[in-house]
């Protein structure tokens, strides 16, 4: 039994790390009452119902759970962020699909739906961007940053697959991160500049 209640002054990523190291609940229970009322927000935000909001964030926690005891997760915060995002515009698409034709208020559907291609847009534009720069990363860092980010491999499966230790893993996922981020805030200035 672990005692979470001792240790508020625990980081996001110390609760994870000792998550992954011990598979004990408590500690993503700590994790998750922390995002309580950013998830809240979130939901109200897009759903426009107190209940439904409320009900969201419960099926929310349990998706976090679960995909939480599948794959790692570096950015808690940003990760759940999207994570609660993409419940609530499913929500949303299917709250549209069951509203009879003559019920549906066109206004906010359309408003809904523009905001959503917004949302859509941004983000594959954010992905090709940043596509364009993992191509530009040495082989080490793209090949590292690939594997760990988007294969969803671990430090030691992607040294027992490259041959690089453990550390050079780290590195290479570190530095490959930092020159992606730089590279891909060039590309949005660049954009901005063009526009």
């Amino acid at each position: 039994m672990v005692n979470t209640e001792h240790n508020p002054q625990l980081t996001d990523q110390q609760l994870l790390k000792h998550f992954y190291s011990d598979r004990n609940k408590e500690w993503l229970g700590t994790l998750l009452q922390r995002y309580t009322l950013l998830l809240l927000g979130v939901c109200m935000k897009y759903l426009k119902n107190e209940e439904q909001a409320k009900d969201s964030v419960q099926q929310i926690f349990l998706k976090v759970i679960t995909e939480l005891e599948k794959y790692k997760v570096e950015y808690f915060k940003s990760w759940i962020y999207m994570v609660a995002k993409n419940h609530c515009l499913m929500i949303l698409r299917e709250r549209q699909g069951k509203i009879p034709a003559e019920l549906t208020d066109r206004m906010t559907i359309a408003a809904e739906e523009d905001s959503e291609k917004q949302d859509l847009w941004k983000a594959d534009h954010t992905l090709e961007l940043m596509q364009a720069s993992l191509k530009e990363l040495n082989a080490e860092q793209q090949q590292c940053v690939t594997l760990f980010y988007l294969n969803k491999k671990s430090y030691q499966e992607i040294s027992e697959m490259t041959g690089y230790s453990r550390s050079q893993v780290k590195s290479h996922i570190q530095n490959g991160k930092r020159n992606l981020r730089i590279l891909i805030t060039n590309k949005q200035k660049e954009e901005k500049r063009n526009v």
